[in-house]
């Protein structure tokens, strides 16, 4: 079984960061990535908020990383991950191919994925009106009308920030009161541009090119909400379930790290959406994967001799 000094679970921003300062040390990196490089950033239309780029589509932006990170020889694997656990002072890695990898340490940056509804038009105007980050996507409904679906702390927090932007923001949850902090459900009754709607679902999103209405329930009474955009804030799902063994989480199932994104499981290293923190952007994906790399180096280079 060849050995790596650090393999990269996963190939989004943290990933593509983690392995483009893997390569540079000239560490023996591979990245293993179950899709496509460039993770939740191939679902984004546009970024508008990474430096450099006044704007540049999602998959652009993608493409830019991986090419850079592969000219600099980082080897790059395309299979899914079932199991990361310690294997003695080394990790192992098994992938759904029957492939077992093995390094002195990982780089977990697999992410997650927002709860979808699963409502009929969800999947089919994502990009197009239907999004899971309004401080990404809010700018390009300026002066319009919107809709945000949830009640948590998320969903309150983020129909505040999209007031800035949207002329309207319907805050549509399913039960009677919000599950949110008492403090932000009032920052939201009191905004004069966010209306709520109280025991309601979300039936369907329609429209043609775009997002052009919703079809709800409200209280078994079948109603129609004309909007040109909807976010969607009923959760994020971090994929934790890679590790095999206990690694210390939070309450909702993301990883916990010191400073240096590392786990309670010594060199084992989390970055990006599936790390506890408190926004989850490319930039700080991006800077999660450079310290998640720089310590995995010196984890390496501190281990005892013999063992490297």
């Amino acid at each position: 079984m060849e050995e790596y000094d650090v393999i990269i679970v996963g190939g989004g921003p943290a990933g593509l960061t983690a392995g483009l300062y893997a390569a540079r040390a000239k560490l023996k990196a591979l990245m293993i990535e179950k899709k496509w490089p460039g993770g939740q950033l191939l679902n984004t239309e546009m970024v508008e908020d990474y430096p450099g780029f006044e704007s540049i589509s999602g998959a652009e932006l993608a493409e830019r990383m991986e090419k850079q990170v592969r000219k600099l020889g980082l080897n790059i694997e395309m299979d899914g991950v079932t199991c990361i656990k310690p294997q003695g002072d080394r990790k192992l890695v098994q992938a759904e191919s029957g492939k077992e990898y093995v390094a002195k340490a990982i780089i977990v940056t697999a992410g997650g994925e927002p709860r979808r509804l699963g409502v009929p038009g969800e999947m089919e105007f994502a990009g197009r009106g239907v999004s899971y980050c309004a401080i990404c996507d809010g700018a390009f409904f300026q002066d319009q009308v919107v809709a945000v679906v949830g009640g948590g702390d998320a969903a309150v927090e983020e129909a505040v920030f999209l007031t800035r932007y949207a002329s309207k923001v319907y805050l549509i949850h399913r039960r009677a009161e919000f599950r949110a902090q008492l403090s932000l459900g009032e920052r939201a009754r009191e905004n004069p541009n966010i209306h709520i709607i109280h025991n309601t679902l979300v039936k369907s999103i329609n429209g043609g090119d775009q997002v052009e209405y919703l079809v709800m329930d409200k209280e078994g009474k079948e109603e129609k909400l004309e909007v040109s955009g909807v976010f969607i804030f009923i959760g994020f799902v971090p994929n934790t379930e890679l590790f095999c063994g206990h690694v210390d989480h939070d309450k909702y199932g993301y990883v916990l790290t010191n400073a240096n994104m590392e786990t309670s499981v010594k060199g084992i290293f989390a970055a990006g959406d599936l790390r506890a923190q408190l926004t989850r952007q490319i930039t700080t994906a991006v800077g999660d994967g450079t310290t998640a790399a720089i310590a995995a180096q010196h984890y390496i280079e501190g281990m005892p001799t013999g063992t490297k």
